[in-house]
């Protein structure tokens, strides 16, 4: 082989492999955004690591509104059954979602959150919620979904948040990638009405 042939055999190599890690990273990208965001509270993403109720509830109160959005390609209705509560520092409280699928097929959808301002992620901590939890919603089918959370007494330590009277907590629906448990969903009823 000549010394053009070997080049261009080491280049087209080079690209390949180039390609190749490309294609990893963009494969294992979002599992790892997802989870370097929930151990650091990057992007206002509470953190949900070692989580335990609090020890300290304070007197001092903070508002805390409750956002819900759905991807266009998801025929579901989501939204928040209150609005805004006002919580003490470092008690726990409970909120609830509702989504129901408007489609005539079963759906499985799921959801991802944030928090804001961005700075009070890492002070917003959930010890339950709904997310990155796979929902499988039958047609016309409406499921309530608790939050459990509290905001760490810590907000009103720290000079970059101790400002901070009111955090928003945002969750976004989408179409899970995979709809295998629609079919895990319909094989089951298969087998109940072969009285299986």
């Amino acid at each position: 082989m000549s010394d053009l042939g070997r080049k261009n055999a080491r280049t087209a190599t080079v690209l390949f492999s180039v390609v190749a890690g490309m294609v990893g990273l963009a494969y294992a990208s979002v599992p790892l955004y997802q989870w370097i965001c929930q151990v650091t509270g990057l992007a206002g993403t509470p953190s949900t690591e070692n989580v335990v109720a609090s020890d300290t509830i304070l007197d001092e109160t903070i508002n805390v509104r409750f956002d819900s959005n759905v991807s266009p390609a998801l025929p579901w209705q989501f939204e928040p059954l209150q609005r805004e509560v006002t919580v003490r520092l470092g008690e726990e409280s409970l909120a609830f979602y509702r989504a129901t699928n408007t489609s005539d097929k079963p759906i499985v959808g799921t959801s991802t959150f944030n928090v804001s301002p961005f700075k009070a992620g890492p002070f917003f901590v959930k010890m339950e919620c709904f997310c990155f939890t796979e929902q499988v919603l039958l047609p016309g089918e409406s499921i309530e979904m608790p939050v459990s959370f509290y905001v760490d007494p810590e907000i009103i330590e720290e000079a970059n948040t101790k400002e901070v009277r009111a955090i928003t907590l945002s969750y976004t629906f989408y179409q899970a990638k995979d709809q295998a448990k629609v079919s895990e969903l319909k094989s089951t009823d298969a087998s109940q009405d072969n009285g299986g």
